[in-house]
């Protein structure tokens, strides 16, 4: 786990709203606090879908929204003249690109021992972090996987130019 700061506030939430850096993402949830405080959960409802909705989701692998989908929403709620008082945001790695980081990294974990892969997004007014994450549904003292997903990240943060510090 590593937290990096992001120093272009401004770029990123340009990234973040209106690009399509993050659209692959999976939200896990996301608060935002301006006047009032929303919170989004992103686990997906299969009753809601109808069957060939569903079963997609379902050959996807997928129970969480995409950001892209919730995208335009967030948009909506943080844009205006003022700044958000605060958000948090979670994204998760969906599970065909955790299988493909596993594959390309010789990590001795497999995709069944894997909760998800975390990127954590806080702006406290001031100052916006970005919090990397594993989560294993198993015991290992094997940090291999942490240190090639805080790698990743990192490298991502470079190929979309989002200049960052290392905390």
């Amino acid at each position: 786990m590593i937290a990096l700061q992001v120093q272009d506030i401004k770029s990123f939430m340009s990234k973040l709203l209106i690009g399509t850096d993050f659209d692959a993402f999976w939200l896990l949830e996301a608060t935002v606090t301006t006047s009032i405080t929303y919170t989004l959960d992103g686990l997906l409802h299969p009753d809601f879908f109808d069957t060939q909705e569903a079963e997609l989701l379902q050959a996807e692998g997928r129970e969480y929204t995409l950001w892209k989908d919730i995208k335009p929403f967030c948009f909506s709620i943080m844009k205006g003249k003022k700044t958000p008082l605060h958000f948090k945001i979670v994204f998760m790695l969906s599970k065909k690109n955790t299988e493909k980081l596993l594959l390309g990294n010789r990590v001795s974990l497999s995709i069944d021992d894997i909760f998800g892969l975390f990127v954590n997004f806080q702006y406290d007014g001031t100052h916006l972090t970005c919090t990397t994450g594993t989560s294993v549904k198993t015991f290992t003292l094997d940090k291999t996987l942490d240190h090639v997903w805080d790698e990743l990240v990192q490298k991502f943060f470079r190929q979309q130019q989002i200049p960052y510090e290392i905390l």
